[in-house]
């Protein structure tokens, strides 16, 4: 089968970064789908593993996928052949920049009909996040909130653009998004945000000219570590901070005046650690189907840069790496 891969930490520049080739055809077993991947989505985690990587044997990156199942493993009850599914699966699995991938079934689900491949490859990543942040570990309630404030600093970018969404459609929240260019202070505002800061000012200085000093709950996305001083600064006392980047050292101690509980979101720990609840990303994907369907949530793609190669990918990993991406890269086909 035809795949990307990489064999060493190399800058993305470098030709060897991201290489085509040739695989065996992996075999689905137990729980495994066999599902031809017809359309992906690049993430900063793809980044950050390509720049990670002890060299070896040749490393198939990408966690964002929408195919079709060709094959199932003897344990498998809730897919069969021909049906269409997207997934972020596990991130010590090969990816799914190749033709073929095997994927744990609980970590996949139906694909909404509403989409095509490649907007639904723009999906389930994001979405499994920003839902595990919202519900799981800020513990929100879908219905309720009505008159409190959710602050997502760094909202233009994948994970923001689909936390928004579900947010707005499924909480009483008032949402605020930050972003610092004039595309992504629109972008933020259309994916569902009542209010829309400039993160490049004093978090707290735009919170007072929406009348709002305050905030209920808070999610950072990036550049956590910049932002902690007026984060604690704007956080309502007995507040709920999430974050899912990889800041560098934070004083914590901001946080205890006010009691602001700290919660880290990592939508792999699932899967890492096969959890008993390993079935509820299934369920989760199924459920946003349904949303897609309904017309409630949209698709995060903003780009398209092509088939599955090597030249594209690299291509979109100089992208993200820049920090100027807004929504979601997807490329589709081999």
């Amino acid at each position: 089968m035809k795949a990307v891969a990489c064999r060493a930490p190399l800058p993305i520049e470098d030709p060897d970064s991201l290489v085509d080739l040739e695989l065996p055809e992996p075999l689905p077993r137990g729980h495994e789908l066999l599902v031809e991947v017809r359309a992906i989505a690049v993430n900063p985690v793809d980044t950050k593993v390509r720049r990670s990587l002890e060299p070896g044997e040749p490393r198939v990156l990408g966690w964002d996928a929408a195919g079709v199942v060709r094959q199932v493993g003897e344990a498998v009850t809730l897919f069969r052949p021909g049906d269409r599914v997207w997934y972020a699966g596990a991130l010590e699995r090969p990816g799914c920049n190749a033709e073929l991938q095997c994927v744990d079934e609980r970590l996949a689900g139906p694909m909404p009909d509403a989409l095509d491949f490649a907007a639904a490859a723009a999906l389930p990543l994001t979405a499994i996040t920003a839902w595990e942040l919202l519900f799981d570990r800020l513990g929100l309630q879908e219905g309720g909130h009505q008159g409190q404030t959710l602050l997502v600093v760094g909202a233009a970018g994948g994970v923001g653009s689909i936390l928004l969404q579900l947010a707005r459609q499924l909480t009483g929240l008032t949402l605020v998004g930050s972003a610092s260019r004039p595309n992504t202070l629109a972008w933020v505002e259309d994916m569902g945000a009542h209010h829309v800061i400039d993160h490049s000012l004093p978090l707290s200085e735009e919170l007072q000219r929406l009348c709002l000093p305050q905030v209920d709950y808070l999610v950072s996305l990036n550049h956590t570590q910049a932002h902690f001083p007026e984060i604690a600064r704007v956080m309502a006392p007995q507040g709920r901070f999430g974050l899912i980047d990889d800041p560098g050292p934070l004083d914590i101690r901001l946080l205890k005046e006010k009691s602001v509980s700290l919660h880290w979101e990592f939508m792999f720990t699932r899967s890492r650690f096969a959890t008993p609840d390993l079935i509820a990303q299934h369920r989760l994907l199924a459920r946003l189907a349904a949303l897609v369907q309904e017309g409630r949530i949209r698709s995060t793609r903003t780009g398209h840069f092509g088939p599955i190669c090597a030249a594209s990918l690299k291509r979109a990993h100089a992208l993200l790496e820049s920090g100027r991406t807004q929504g979601k890269i997807v490329l589709e086909g081999f």
